[in-house]
């Protein structure tokens, strides 16, 4: 990298765009286990977790956490030993997470979705001493994997706990009774265990093993410090320009990076209110909305497309939100439109990965993000102050503004490597620089774009096409409500483009017509040859649609023929 090409991103053009407080430094000293305890003499008897009629201080939090980091410690659990937690959005996820961090240890957050081998995976890599999980989850299959594996303390809960409402919605399962080989979370919370002392976490320690979704060979763990979180978790206090005490809604699930540092994270650096509703299905989601007005959520794009097409929905739902903002899925210009059209809000885009403990680049309160001419790609937003984004070629060296190459990412949210992979962290982190594996272009404002995944690049009869491209245009046809596009074998052009398409509720349409809609609006070799219509796409818990599956769905079709 020559003196002359390394000035043009170092000299961060994205600084006019951010305001004063915004630009203001930070120093992620300590964690997020400080940050309670700053809260906690702030203001105890603030309601820190709701949860559909339960209401937790940040008090009993506290106490609660304390309980939890006692009881581990008593049993044996070391500083630095790993604590799974595979739970949905309750206020046993919280309690479990703390109690951990006070006692010493790294938490590594598991989907509860993982099937036994996934889980089982996780637990012997990172080593897990301690799990938490549902009792359903526990009796199910957990129990048959944790015996194959290092965890020696389990503590499950049922997440009726805390609540009385029991919403058949979310909640309609049965209490079991206490298994004989774990114990139970809530008890031990209320046991009033004190915390051990001379643990406390420090900003270079290890908070997370963030396991990757694995699209790409076996599921690696991100390293994210406290320091990351810490960082990223100031930087939304600072930056987002919420009022004092703010009501934060956590869409996302906690057990995702996005979700523990945006929602979690910032809300307790906040000392607000972090509303919890188990997990997503949209009319919970859009009752609480009304019940507790909430300044911030943040979710991927499928989960508004969700929300808008409930019958209930209504522009009341959304007249609290201060900030809305949009992460883990490609965001298409055409929801943004329609969402601010029918509702008011304005969705704010957003891009991380977990390797950079969320984002690393957003839309800032007061901007709007523009829309590649182009392309017709939407801007994900300009980085921080402290964080430099560069787009490179193949052979590592900078492309001038507005030219494609892969984004790299270098700042204080970054993660040292991945657990116990020194080699795909030499290879992913060359220097301490994150290289995404995303392709994007950054124009001379400072903007940045994300064209797409690098692997999931079509080749058409030698032309570059970008599924993305070809989503963003099917989500301005009226009767579409999720698009996925993915490559597939063609025996004359090699690949051709095939798209997946779930309608909104009552639309109808036929493929020939959407293919026709796309040839009328792309270059020819770009329009999907191919259109498929199913009732909804596969999708991550955090609501990325997963193109692998729909690929893997058309070879699994052929091998049957």
């Amino acid at each position: 990298m020559t003196g002359a090409t390394a000035s043009r991103y170092a000299a961060r053009p994205w600084l006019h765009l951010l305001d004063e407080a915004q630009r203001a430094p930070v120093d992620p000293v300590d964690s997020l286990v400080h940050a309670l305890r700053r809260s906690v003499a702030r203001a105890p008897d603030r309601t820190f977790l709701a949860y559909f009629d339960a209401r937790l201080t940040y008090r009993e939090v506290d106490e609660l956490s304390d309980s939890v980091a006692g009881h581990l410690a008593a049993r044996g659990l070391r500083r630095g030993d790993r604590v799974a937690v595979l739970l949905q959005n309750s206020p046993h996820f919280v309690l479990a997470v703390l109690g951990a961090w006070k006692a010493g240890a790294t938490v590594v957050p598991v989907n509860p979705m993982y099937k036994s081998a996934e889980v089982a995976h996780v637990l012997k890599d990172a080593e897990v001493a301690a799990l938490f999980c549902s009792d359903r989850a526990w009796e199910a299959y957990l129990r048959e994997t944790a015996a194959h594996s290092p965890v020696r303390i389990v503590l499950t809960g049922c997440e009726r706990d805390f609540q009385t409402r029991d919403d058949a919605r979310v909640l309609g399962f049965e209490r079991l009774p206490q298994a004989a080989d774990a114990e139970d979370l809530v008890a031990v919370a209320r046991a009033g265990h004190r915390a051990p002392e001379h643990r406390d976490p420090a900003a270079a320690d290890i908070a997370l093993i963030s396991y990757t979704s694995g699209t790409s060979g076996t599921p690696k763990g991100a390293t994210n410090t406290h320091g990351n979180i810490m960082y990223n978790a100031e930087r939304q206090r600072t930056g987002l320009h919420l009022p004092e005490a703010p009501v934060y809604f956590a869409m996302a699930p906690l057990f995702h990076i996005t979700g523990m540092v945006c929602q979690f994270g910032a809300c307790l650096n906040s000392a607000g209110t972090l509303v919890l509703a188990y997990r997503f299905e949209p009319g919970v989601v859009l009752e609480a909305f009304a019940e507790h007005r909430p300044h911030y959520t943040v979710g991927p794009s499928t989960a508004f497309m969700a929300l808008t097409a409930h019958p209930a929905v209504s522009p009341d739902h959304f007249s609290s939100f201060r900030v809305i903002s949009s992460g883990g899925a490609p965001l298409p210009p055409a929801l943004v439109e329609k969402f601010r059209a029918g509702f008011g809000p304005y969705i704010r885009n957003g891009y991380g990965l977990t390797e950079c403990t969320a984002p690393c680049a957003s839309v800032p309160p007061g901007r709007e993000a523009p829309v590649d001419p182009v392309s017709g790609t939407l801007a994900v937003g300009v980085p921080g102050p402290d964080t430099v984004v560069r787009i490179v070629d193949d052979a590592g060296e900078e492309v001038p503004f507005g030219e494609q190459g892969e984004i790299v990412v270098r700042g204080p949210q970054v993660v040292p490597g991945y657990w116990r992979r020194p080699d795909a962290t030499a290879e992913t982190f060359p220097h301490g620089e994150l290289r995404t594996g995303d392709i994007g272009f950054m124009d001379e404002q400072g903007w940045l774009y994300v064209v797409d995944r690098k692997k999931d690049m079509i080749n058409a009869s030698g032309f570059k096409v970008w599924p993305r491209e070809v989503e963003d245009v099917l989500y301005t046809h009226p009767a579409v409500r999720e698009a996925a596009v993915v490559g597939v074998p063609d025996g004359y052009r090699g690949e051709t483009v095939k798209a997946y398409i779930s309608l909104r509720p009552g639309a109808e349409t036929d493929p020939d017509a959407l293919a026709a809609y796309c040839k009328e609006r792309l270059a020819a070799y770009k329009y999907p040859r191919q259109v498929e219509i199913l009732p909804d796409l596969p999708k991550t818990a955090s609501g990325k649609i997963l193109r692998r599956e729909l690929r893997s769905r058309r070879q699994d079709s052929q091998q049957n023929q």
